[in-house]
């Protein structure tokens, strides 16, 4: 149950990012605002590892892995920074939501994880929820060629966030949490370097208001460096196919804060939909009390 309520946390924090990130990309280009988060996190995350594990050498299947899931994690950036832009925010949720496909396809690929019915059966509680939330919050999809771009570029990015959930967790079976995040951290932050580096050069850090900064420190430290911290933690403890489900949680979070803050309505169909992604979750760990 602990891991799980983790999970749950994770996701939170993962669903009050968009709105934190809103505020800071008022006065900060999204290449150079995802390279200040990414410097701070990695900075983070390499100091408290220092004080929490012995750091041990990797052998070359880890370093292998490690890469593998540090390279997912970079890709995604570039390709969610560029598609988030260019198509609707339901396309982007919608597309998002494929997650745990992408999870037990390349778990089934590579033979880490088996899948089985219910498995199948909390995607597909968890998918049609988050499609449901999507209409009920009015968010609309579309089809034209430009988002039709942005919607191959998000997927892009969710399959190599896959690539990043399950490497990441096969890392975890020799190497502390805190060390795998530092190192996929810290060079995911190096490989962006050539992509964000012209906008961060231009940025007047200077002059940002105090709520873009407070932005930034927000999104580094809770959704990227503890957010990430916990989601490998918890893929190495459930499996990364269970985990993945979690991943579908942030917008009913989303959501609740609309209605808490900016008064927005919660209708039966939000209700249905949260309920499908709950089912979802619950038909997972039904099928883990099991195993």
């Amino acid at each position: 149950m602990q891991v799980q309520l983790i999970l749950i946390f994770v996701a939170l924090l993962w669903g009050l990012n968009p709105s934190a990130m809103e505020v800071g990309l008022l006065s900060v280009e999204p290449m150079s605002y995802n390279f200040i988060r990414m410097i701070l996190a990695g900075v983070l995350s390499w100091l408290v590892a220092r004080k929490m594990v012995t750091f041990k050498s990797l052998r070359h299947c880890g370093y292998k892995e490690i890469m593998i899931a540090s390279g997912g994690f970079f890709l995604f950036q570039i390709f969610f920074t560029t598609g988030v832009k260019l198509t609707t925010v339901g396309n982007a949720s919608l597309i998002l939501s494929c997650l745990p496909i992408s999870v037990a396809v390349i778990n089934y690929l590579h033979k880490f994880e088996q899948a089985n019915v219910n498995l199948g059966y909390s995607i597909i509680c968890s998918l049609v929820g988050v499609i449901i939330m999507i209409f009920s919050t009015g968010q609309s999809f579309s089809l034209e060629s430009n988002h039709l771009i942005g919607g191959i570029m998000l997927l892009l990015a969710q399959f190599c966030y896959a690539y990043y959930t399950v490497f990441s967790k096969q890392s975890i079976k020799e190497y502390s949490p805190y060390q795998v995040t530092t190192y996929i951290l810290l060079i995911s932050t190096i490989l962006l370097l050539p992509f964000s580096f012209n906008d961060f050069y231009q940025t007047n850090w200077s002059n940002l208001p105090w709520e873009a900064w407070a932005s930034i420190f927000y999104s580094g430290i809770f959704p990227l460096f503890l957010g990430n911290i916990l989601w490998i933690w918890g893929a190495g403890v459930i499996g990364s196919n269970k985990a993945s489900l979690y991943n579908n949680l942030p917008p009913v979070f989303s959501v609740m804060l609309g209605c808490l803050f900016f008064d927005e309505k919660f209708g039966w169909l939000n209700l249905l939909g949260v309920s499908l992604i709950i089912s979802g979750l619950l038909i997972s760990k039904k099928n883990s009390n099991n195993t």
